[in-house]
């Protein structure tokens, strides 16, 4: 089952945002060092807004309803997108990236982000359940904030996790921000 492996990374990524930050009330949840960075809650709030940004497109494949770009034909591009975000959602990052307006969070204090976000996985791990049997087969889909940028099902699914991972991160070192701001 190509899908368990999908599933168990976001069981890992859901454990470890309960560890980081399950202990957190939400004036720590909602801080922001300026007006320029996320709060650990806007992170969440995005994950979750990207996320089901694929849901339409999942539910049209399951349907037999989705159509694809006419270039996700081509190899060479379905390829080059994938790599290019995926390299660009990596953990790691050295470069912060504007995300398309669709996918930003909230500018509001977010309230129980934390529960909404592990409601939120239980929702995607079905929706890849669901898309098991179009796993491995080189599907194409378009990306939900830009038709013209093409991946894999697959691809969109580690692109997915990966994302996830990286804003882990991102609200860790928030988190550690926070901390030792009131530890002064």
């Amino acid at each position: 089952m190509l899908s368990q492996s999908i599933i168990d990374r976001i069981d890992r990524i859901t454990s470890d945002f309960k560890i980081s930050f399950g202990q957190l009330n939400e004036e720590q949840l909602n801080f922001k060092p300026n007006s320029k960075i996320w709060s650990i809650s806007q992170n969440i709030d995005h994950l979750i807004i990207i996320n089901e940004s694929y849901y339409p497109i999942f539910e049209q494949i399951q349907e037999g309803k989705y159509s694809a770009p006419l270039h996700s034909k081509l190899g060479f591009a379905v390829n080059f997108f994938g790599r290019i975000i995926l390299q660009s959602v990596r953990p790691d990052r050295k470069h912060k990236i504007k995300t398309f307006p669709i996918w930003e969070p909230s500018i509001s204090i977010v309230s129980d982000s934390l529960n909404h976000f592990i409601e939120h996985q239980e929702s995607l791990k079905n929706q890849i359940k669901n898309l098991e049997q179009y796993l491995g087969k080189k599907i194409a889909i378009h990306s939900p904030a830009n038709k013209k940028i093409v991946y894999t099902i697959d691809k969109a699914l580690d692109i997915i996790c990966t994302h996830e991972e990286r804003h882990l991160v991102q609200a860790n070192e928030l988190k550690e921000g926070y901390l030792s701001k009131q530890n002064r």
